[in-house]
This record gives C-alpha cells, sequence and structure tokens, in this order.
C-alpha cells in the first residue's frame, strides 16, 4: 500500500475505522487483525470507487464488510488469514482500543446486538443522518428510524440489567 494513499485516503477517516473494527472484536489482538484487513480492503477497492457516494461512505461500507465478513468466518471456524503483523504506529499508539471501562461497557452493550444493528449503532453514534446510513446499509430510511429506536431501548435494557 502506497504510503501517499494511506496518509490521505485512510489516515483522516482512522476514527471511523476503529469504531467499527472496535463494535466487531474482543480483543486488541483481533482489534488490530480487523483494522488492518479493512485498511488493505480499502486500497485494493480503490479503483472501483466511482465518486456515487462520499469517500467516507465508501469506508463505512468497507469496514462494516468486510468486519461481518471476518465475523462471520470466526464463527464458522474457519481460519482467518490476515497479510501484516504490524499496526502502522499513527494508529497503534493513539487508538488503544481496550483501555476505556466505560467505553467497554457500551462495546459490550452493543456486542449483544445483531451485526447489522451494530452498524445502525455505531453510524448513528457518529451522527450519521438516516438517508445515509440507509445508504450505507443498503435499506430504507424509515427503516432506519425504527431500528434506531428500538436498539436505543435494547441497549437501555441491557445497560441497566448490568448496572441494577
Amino acid at each position: 500500500m502506497s504510503s501517499d494513499f494511506y496518509h490521505s485516503s485512510i489516515v483522516p477517516y482512522a476514527a471511523i475505522i476503529v469504531k467499527i473494527c472496535r463494535a466487531y472484536t474482543n480483543s486488541q489482538e483481533d482489534f488490530e487483525d480487523y483494522y488492518q484487513e479493512v485498511c488493505l480492503q480499502i486500497w485494493r477497492s480503490r479503483e472501483r470507487f466511482n465518486e456515487q457516494c462520499a469517500w467516507t461512505t465508501w469506508i463505512y461500507r468497507i469496514s462494516l464488510n468486510v468486519c461481518l465478513t471476518l465475523l462471520k468466518k470466526q464463527k464458522n471456524n474457519q481460519a482467518i488469514h490476515f497479510t501484516s503483523d504490524v499496526l502502522p504506529d499513527s494508529i497503534s499508539v493513539t487508538n488503544k482500543a481496550f483501555e476505556n471501562e466505560t467505553l467497554n461497557q457500551l462495546y459490550a452493550a452493543i456486542k449483544h446486538l445483531s451485526e447489522v444493528d451494530r452498524a445502525v449503532i455505531l453510524l448513528y453514534l457518529e451522527e450519521k443522518p438516516q438517508q445515509e446510513i440507509a445508504e450505507i446499509l443498503g435499506t430504507n430510511p424509515n427503516n432506519i428510524g425504527v431500528r434506531i429506536k428500538r436498539i436505543k431501548e435494547r441497549l437501555k435494557k441491557i445497560l441497566d440489567e448490568k448496572f441494577n
């Protein structure tokens, strides 16, 4: 992967990738593997980006698709092959994904949701409009509004049960 592409087209969106990878992993090691695979897939698919959507939307789509694919492979107990063992310093030093306990509790609650609901709530927490969430996930904006309401209720119930 070219350094120029990485620094201009991935690093500015690293927070997005970090949040999505964090929601679908349970350890720092898995997180780093998922992050690397997402970056690789973004680089590999860069030629197919046709500007019909924003680059940010493209990043979300690829990140979600890669994480869901890797998660499905893990569930099926298939071997996952990653291409690199080293996370770039700019990410690993500043984004220790599992160090904040409050954030860990939120992610633990989010992990009780289905894979699609996780994606919806992550995009909602990023303050993405319902129209963009629907575009990223390939669904209807009205469906997203209903889902968000139900997801919030489910998360509240999960967190209340954990702390009460």
